[in-house]
């Protein structure tokens, strides 16, 4: 089984902090992030992960090189030379992931306790395009899913959704089908959700797999760093 970390972006709202260090190297309870993320797809059944860079990336690959022997797994360093967004990452890294089952893709800088591998059950099961693991907690532009769970749009600023559907955060842990590659007629840099979005209006089945009550966190500003090292710690490992 196959995954992604998108480990590629600056960190801009931890700055200064990750002027000097990649994001993906914080440390929580004493382990790198992505340490901590790679650890839970293994767990999940994974063995072999492609990981994205760009920023400050000697740094992320030299840490990544050491961690492939200690941590028993293959890993896959897909450099950028320009930011190709989540969309365009996932597909240039698309030769390594596709080998016909479905794949993880997490994002680098989140904390979870959701449940990795019933995730990927309920995507086999359901034979969806993509599963997105999602919360019912506020954010900004959360995604539309109707009553059979399926994705159907974004919510908009001011507006309550219609009846039936229900406005969900995204957590940044996917399950992608191989045929998604196919899909896929963006170049460069693009949004994973953008495309998303357009196929849902084409038809396709992309599914919310809504996680409850399982802890998570978004490690993107000094605030949720500063409670992931107080309220996880050792947890997080």
């Amino acid at each position: 089984m196959k995954a992604m970390i998108l480990a590629a972006g600056e960190g801009t709202r931890l700055k200064p902090l990750t002027e000097r260090l990649p994001k993906p190297l914080i440390e929580i309870g004493g382990v790198p992030i992505i340490e901590i993320v790679l650890n839970r797809l293994l767990k999940a059944g994974v063995d072999g992960v492609a990981i994205n860079t760009w920023h400050l990336a000697d740094k992320v690959e030299s840490f990544l090189n050491k961690a492939q022997s200690r941590l028993g797994v293959k890993i896959h360093v897909s450099r950028e030379e320009v930011l190709l967004d989540t969309g365009g990452g996932i597909k240039k890294a698309a030769a390594f992931l596709n080998d016909g089952r479905p794949f993880f893709v997490h994002n680098a800088d989140v904390l979870s306790e959701i449940d990795l591998g019933a995730l990927y059950r309920c995507h086999e099961r359901s034979g969806a395009l993509a599963t997105l693991a999602v919360s019912d907690r506020p954010g900004p532009r959360r995604l539309l899913f109707d009553a059979s769970g399926r994705l159907v749009g974004r919510e908009a600023a001011g507006e309550a959704p219609e009846p039936g559907v229900r406005a969900l955060a995204f957590n940044g842990i996917h399950v992608l089908s191989p045929g998604i590659f196919n899909m896929l007629g963006e170049t460069g840099a693009f949004s994973i959700i953008a495309s998303y979005l357009r196929l849902a209006e084409k038809g396709e089945n992309l599914l919310a797999y809504d996680v409850g009550s399982a802890r998570w966190l978004d490690i993107g500003t000094p605030e949720s760093l500063d409670r992931a090292r107080k309220d996880w710690g050792q947890a997080a490992l």
